[in-house]
């Protein structure tokens, strides 16, 4: 493998060995699946592609449907890697700017509860999907066997 390829690919793989990402990997990364499955499949109880880009669009999030596709994308897979363990900085830093445009164009101006629909979940999942940006996947990811073949 070429040297920058390399390095790039170490970038991105990176990850800090232990266990503790693991359950914050699974759990967070099956909610934003089933959050961005919402958005472009219409699965459990969601409204579609097409729901959510007219719902975006209604409330100034222009255009709806590249909007709608984008964060259901992010969200989806996204979610995925995390679940996985593949890209997970990178994966984890797009949900990390998907989680802070909700809390600004859609709930802060609501507080932080989420009986009002504040951004206190938003926020909850923005806090999480930094900390796995910042550390990586963890020892039971494909980073990590990404990272040990790597080093070879």
């Amino acid at each position: 493998m070429k040297a920058s390829l390399k390095t790039l690919a170490n970038t991105v793989t990176n990850t800090t060995a232990g266990l503790d990402t693991l359950p914050v990997r699974l759990a967070i990364g099956i909610v934003f699946m089933v959050h961005g499955a919402q958005k472009l499949f219409a699965w459990f109880g969601g409204y579609g592609l097409e729901g959510t880009a007219g719902w975006m669009a209604s409330i100034g999030i222009e255009p709806g449907l590249l909007m709608a596709t984008l964060a259901g994308s992010a969200e989806f897979f996204g979610g995925l890697a995390l679940v996985v363990g593949l890209l997970v900085r990178p994966a984890a830093l797009v949900l990390a700017v998907t989680m802070l445009v909700a809390i600004f164009t859609v709930h802060f101006e609501n507080g932080l509860f989420m009986s009002n629909n504040g951004y206190e979940y938003a926020l909850a999942l923005f806090v999480a999907s930094l900390g796995l940006a910042l550390r990586g996947a963890g020892s039971l990811s494909l980073d990590a066997l990404l990272q040990s073949k790597l080093a070879k």
